[in-house]
């Protein structure tokens, strides 16, 4: 079974390229993020035309999240991310498929730092831990999967010493992402490439995709009882490079 998650950056503007990405990949399951899109113009007809289901959070003109299915069932659990009924940004989606949660999340950016935004990502992160927790304690097989707008290490980033006051790799957040990880979640694609610099986003700016300037913000985190299943994965980088592409680029793995 493959599995994947791609920030698509306005899924109306770039439907040509998803469509496309999809036709070529074939993912069995794909976790959307930045729809940039109100919940009625998600375009479900073109998503079920490809040969998938889906169910989705939109927002008009900001965030917005949406997990996709081929020839599967999507059981929604939840469409927020519990713990702040105040929260109104659309980031959070919940399903299980073939008896797998799948939690589809777009975490905030945080920037600028310091300030309420950075503030608003602690705090989004702390509710994420305890629901996860959730999972782990239960021993459910689950996955974590989206842009975490997290940078993990200085591995995951060009130049880390110029971020180093940056909301997506201050050492909060680092902190943060490593907890996750020793509370027994598996960041996939870093256990399959241990030691190499693997990007999946280029900023617009600087010819950085042309340079590979770039930066590692989205995961595929398994749960323990999941992650025995790991069989491969890696980021699609050329579809960054195709004409009017997010600045983002999908990320996929395999599970036997």
């Amino acid at each position: 079974m493959k599995i994947a998650t791609y920030n698509v950056n306005g899924i109306n503007g770039r439907l040509p390229v998803l469509l496309r990405w999809l036709e070529e990949a074939q993912p069995d399951i794909v976790c959307l993020q930045e729809l940039k899109a109100p919940q009625e113009r998600f375009p479900i007809d073109a998503i079920n035309a490809a040969g998938y289901n889906a169910i989705w959070h939109g927002q008009k003109s900001w965030n917005g999240v949406a997990i996709l299915a081929r020839d599967m069932e999507i059981t929604e659990v939840q469409r927020s991310l519990p713990g702040d009924p105040e929260d109104q940004q659309s980031r959070y989606i919940e399903a299980i498929i073939n008896q797998i949660v799948i939690c589809c999340l777009y975490l905030p950016n945080g920037n600028p730092y310091p300030g309420p935004k950075f503030d608003y990502k602690l705090s989004w992160i702390k509710r994420l831990k305890k629901r996860t927790n959730q999972f782990i304690d239960m021993d459910l097989p689950a996955i974590l999967i989206g842009d975490f707008n997290i940078i993990p290490t200085p591995l995951d980033v060009y130049k880390p010493e110029r971020w180093e006051d940056n909301a997506l790799y201050r050492i909060e957040v680092r902190k943060a992402y490593q907890q996750l990880l020793k509370k027994g979640w598996l960041d996939s694609i870093r256990s399959l490439y241990p030691d190499e610099q693997i990007f999946t986003f280029w900023d617009y700016l600087y010819k950085s995709y042309d340079r590979n300037a770039g930066m590692r913000l989205d995961h595929i985190l398994l749960s323990p009882y999941i992650a025995g299943r790991l069989s491969g994965g890696n980021v699609d980088k050329h579809v960054r490079g195709w004409e009017k592409s997010s600045d983002h680029a999908p990320v996929w793995i395999s599970l036997e």
